[in-house]
């Protein structure tokens, strides 16, 4: 008798995604609640009408990865663009 299956093997590289891109939601989400200035977690913050946060909203706006792809070329491919390009 042949062991049962649950799950085809072609299903795998759909659940993959899934679970990537439920990482992604599940992180950005995550981020927001804990980082994100607008959000107002503690008693304290919810009864100001206009938080005084400039420095947090700068901090969150300019976070590490923005900065690292703001020194990068914005192209995605500059090699291939590059031999694309070139006119001898």
């Amino acid at each position: 008798m042949a062991p049962s299956r649950w799950m085809r093997p072609e299903v795998y590289p759909l659940l993959a995604c899934l679970t990537f891109v439920t990482g992604m939601c599940v992180f950005q989400l995550t981020r927001n609640l804990l980082i994100n200035p607008e959000v107002r977690i503690n008693k304290a913050n919810r009864a100001m009408a206009v938080l005084e946060n400039a420095d947090e909203g700068e901090k969150y706006a300019e976070h590490s990865l923005r900065k690292f792809v703001r020194q990068r070329p914005p192209q995605i491919m500059p090699t291939i663009n590059e031999f694309f390009i070139k006119k001898d």
